[in-house]
């Protein structure tokens, strides 16, 4: 057998895959995303997903083996963070637009993490992309946003309530809809930050 046969399945598949272009593949995504959001990650089938996109099943399975590894694969491609670029002189007034920022998608990315709250338990590669794709590139924004507060002489390096900066903003996004069955919309978060998370800084917030 020749090295090029040997080659061949791979040649195939890597020739097969080249097809899909990057807007072909955000469809995917975007669709096998909008389903865990409306109808839970269990529901979502790999037939499904490639009903609402009008293609073969066998697209995606050549792509992606497996559901779980499709999801983890539309996870990493949406890796982002809507807190860079913040920077308005003063670490109350950051952390206001940081709550503006943060309501723009609370919503939606709630709502995914509520649809894969039970599944990201029983499968370490899928809590790690949710991770990866929602949660830490947030908070590392945010926490680069508190290291300029401090820089600026705003409030001490060694404040107690630094650490729990991150959790207080994230947290209420989680638990609003269980407390009041509402999302946490810009509106809510700059209220929340102003009432909650600038005391605990020991900051105020006076509108110019």
């Amino acid at each position: 057998m020749t090295s090029q046969a040997a080659d061949g399945p791979e040649r195939v598949s890597a020739t097969r895959r080249s097809k899909i272009t990057p807007e072909r593949e955000r469809e995917f995504f975007d669709a096998v995303l909008d389903q865990v959001r409306e109808c839970g990650y269990e529901a979502v089938t790999m037939e499904g997903v490639a009903a609402t996109t009008r293609c073969s099943k066998s697209t995606l399975y050549r792509q992606w083996k497996t559901k779980p590894q499709f999801v983890v694969a539309a996870l990493r491609a949406r890796r982002q963070t809507r807190l860079t670029g913040i920077d308005t002189g003063s670490l109350a007034g950051d952390l206001r637009e940081a709550a503006r920022a943060t309501g723009r998608w609370s919503a939606n990315e709630t709502k995914l993490l509520q649809a894969l709250g039970h599944a990201v338990t029983g499968d370490e590669e899928l809590a790690r992309a949710l991770r990866e794709a929602l949660i830490d590139p947030e908070i590392a924004a945010l926490r680069e946003i508190l290291r300029r507060g401090v820089e600026r002489g705003e409030i001490a390096g060694d404040h107690p309530a630094l650490e729990y900066i991150p959790v207080q903003m994230f947290g209420v996004i989680r638990a609003r809809p269980v407390i009041d069955g509402q999302y946490a919309d810009q509106e809510y978060l700059v209220r929340f930050v102003e009432a909650a998370v600038l005391p605990a800084l020991g900051l105020t917030w006076k509108a110019t």
